[in-house]
């Protein structure tokens, strides 16, 4: 879901001024660099801040629901999660996010009854403990959606809070004798955030079976530490944050003021705390869809990762219209910023498209050659890589949000028994399967392997800096990247040309890239010092 700004208007002065260009309203999608702020570069210096070169690889985002049913009901579930971790194995991510699996009313499992249980539609917490189990024996972390800033209208806090002034809980909720009286609030969602009940009208700024918890009180921030913890000893490897930045201040009267910064910023820090007793090195990601500035005070002690909606929005744009970014300049200073906020400890969370966005084949306009174009440029950014179920095989996909999660497309025609039923699939075609994409060499599914592999074979590509270099051609895309004494340089054709970049003489001070090491089209070269790019052809260099 899409919500509003919020900030201190002092940190927005100061981005602005370190940015240049970046935006601290909410990102658009089709935001694309201008290339005009680009400086030329050749090299790369020393003055970047690298983010922390801890775990770095790349995290599959799945729907539980839609992925893979093992009983038959049509239903996936987490046994049948369990049965395809080969395919995400072999796919080469090293991390996996489940969207929410604790119970609720809903389809989509945001509205949470109870934060200690599974849903019973997925299984036990026997079924999710041997998840956990086959998933570490491969070498792939598990972190789960983990939904703090409201629970569902049906949660017993709330059915006990809504009784009136005597509930014990009545106070782990907003609750305003008259909503006409309350302090305004315009919503996440753009309607009105109050909503009537028996004794009163209670807060729920996304809709009125999701009521906000009050983090004022110190029992919910308690309960929600204990929460946290509770997961971490089964063996979570951490948390993606819903509405990280919803938890205080969604009222139209306080959402852009300092104060509501801190209060946020300090209840992360909390959260971070209390996790850090159990497993410090947890890895909690939070949405917080924003621009830097917003974005920046919750990397402080707070959390690793915020998904980068700035980024995205860059990455797909430039992927769609065929032309140069400047990507490498924007996100350099980006990540010097988070690197000084976050003393060095930021990890960047880069993406595509999640289960509240358009997909990306349908971003691209169909087209499979862009949508690999897509891949290639994110999965050639520094950070953890976020890939959304299905995007690996071209699924299709826009809005209302049912259609962003349709069944996984295990075959061809359907019908095989792993294959989800519970919705009808809108946007099936038979190339959008893992059958009809397995085994050939040029398939978007075998492209995505390869990139994800490379990111494996050469760490300069998933750790350490970005820096800006003028490819002199406005239809390829060019940055550097280093980690320690390793360095790349990442030239993509974003053209349905051939295009040709030529590479500077060699000067002191400068890394001279003189090896081509990998490409996605064997047809691309490297003749002296000018490489000759095929269509839509990423290729990397090396000194």
């Amino acid at each position: 879901m899409r919500r509003g700004a919020k900030g201190s208007l002092a940190l927005l002065a100061a981005t602005a001024l370190l940015l240049g260009g970046c935006t601290t309203s909410a990102p658009k999608e089709s935001a694309v660099s201008k290339e005009s702020a680009i400086p030329s570069e050749t090299f790369i210096t020393e003055e970047s801040v690298a983010p922390a070169e801890g775990p770095s690889g790349v995290f599959y985002e799945v729907f539980v629901r839609s992925f893979a049913d093992s009983n038959g009901d049509g239903i996936g579930d987490l046994n049948g999660l369990t049965a395809k971790l080969d395919y995400l194995d072999r796919l080469g991510v090293d991390g996996l996010w489940l969207m929410p699996i604790q119970p609720s009313p809903s389809y989509h499992g945001y509205d949470v009854t109870d934060y200690y249980g599974i849903h019973p539609d997925y299984g036990t917490m026997d079924d999710f403990r041997k998840l956990l189990q086959e998933a570490h024996r491969r070498g792939i972390r598990v972190i789960m959606d983990l939904v703090v800033n409201h629970t569902s209208s049906e949660h017993p806090w709330f059915v006990d809070s809504a009784q009136g002034a005597g509930s014990k809980y009545r106070d782990w909720y907003t609750w305003a004798e008259n909503a006409e009286q309350a302090t305004p609030s315009d919503g996440a969602t753009g309607s009105d955030p109050w909503h009537k009940g028996a004794h009163g009208s209670y807060l729920g700024v996304f809709w009125g079976g999701m009521p906000d918890l009050n983090f004022d009180h110190p029992e919910v921030r308690k309960e929600m530490v204990a929460i946290g913890q509770y997961w971490l000893k089964e063996g979570v490897d951490g948390f993606r944050l819903d509405a990280a930045k919803h938890i205080f201040g969604d009222f139209k009267s306080t959402i852009s003021t300092p104060t509501v910064q801190q209060k946020n910023k300090s209840w992360w820090q909390e959260f971070r705390q209390g996790l850090n007793a159990v497993n410090p090195d947890a890895y909690l990601v939070g949405e917080v869809w924003d621009g830097a500035a917003i974005v920046a005070p919750y990397l402080d002690n707070a959390l690793d990762s915020a998904f980068n909606f700035d980024l995205a929005g860059t990455l797909l744009g430039a992927a769609a219209s065929g032309k140069s970014s400047g990507i490498g300049f924007t996100l350099s200073r980006m990540h010097g910023y988070f690197g000084k906020v976050s003393g060095g400890r930021f990890v960047d969370a880069p993406f595509l498209s999640n289960h509240d966005q358009t997909r990306v084949m349908n971003a691209v306009g169909g087209s499979v050659d862009r949508a690999k174009l897509a891949a290639s440029l994110l999965l050639t950014m520094p950070g953890n890589a976020f890939v959304y179920y299905g995007e690996e095989l071209g699924v299709a996909g826009i809005k209302p949000d049912e259609k962003l999660r349709e069944p996984f497309p295990w075959t061809r025609k359907g019908g095989s028994p792993e294959e989800t039923t519970w919705q009808n699939s809108s946007y099936r075609t038979e190339e959008a399967s893992v059958e009809a994409q397995e085994a050939d060499p040029k398939s978007l599914l075998n492209h995505y392997r390869k990139l994800i592999s490379w990111r494996a074979q050469l760490p300069a590509l998933r750790l350490g800096t970005i820096a800006s270099y003028d490819a002199g051609n406005e239809y390829v895309t060019s940055y550097l990247r280093a980690s320690g004494d390793e360095k790349a340089l990442v030239l993509h054709n974003m053209s349905e040309q051939l295009q040709a970049v030529t590479l500077p003489e060699s000067n002191a001070g400068q890394t001279s890239f003189a090896k081509l090491t990998l490409t996605t089209d064997d047809a691309a070269s490297l003749d002296g010092r000018t490489i000759s790019l095929p269509p839509y052809t990423t290729v990397v260099l090396i000194p």
